[in-house]
């Protein structure tokens, strides 16, 4: 089973989902990201989607179990890339992602993400998953 990578820049988590999100996938992504938040403490999660063509409602609801777990560990998540036919299909299903706030982009949401932190602007720096040393973000 593939997993999703999750790279630690400055105080936040980005997760940029890149395969299809099959159940056992969405499910393991939950799992990871929550021991990171744990792990690394930090205070912010943005999950990108914005190679996904579809979500379906399973995939949603473990979007919105996401930003529930990592709410109760102190970490605020944001969706972002969410293309217009995935807004309208989570609409059609009823799926509203309550606690989730959105942006258009990574850029944008991490510019959200260190307005709500205080920060003047993010941390350049970025490690992926088990990574000792810190490397430049591109």
């Amino acid at each position: 089973m593939e997993r999703v990578p999750i790279l630690k820049i400055g105080d936040t988590l980005l997760v940029s989902i890149q395969i299809d999100m099959e159940d056992q996938v969405a499910l393991q992504l939950q799992e990871d990201l929550a021991e990171r938040i744990v792990a690394t403490g930090c205070g912010g999660v943005i999950i990108d989607i914005s190679a996904l063509d579809i979500v379906d409602s399973f995939v949603g609801r473990t979007l919105a179990t996401i930003a529930s777990v990592s709410r109760v560990l102190d970490a605020e998540t944001l969706v972002v890339g969410m293309r217009p036919a995935v807004a309208i299909t989570l609409v059609e299903l009823g799926l509203s992602l309550p606690g989730i706030r959105t942006a258009l982009n990574v850029e944008l949401g991490m510019e959200m993400l260190a307005r709500d932190h205080g920060d003047s602007e993010p941390d350049d720096t970025a490690m992926q998953d088990g990574d000792d040393a810190a490397v430049s973000a591109p």
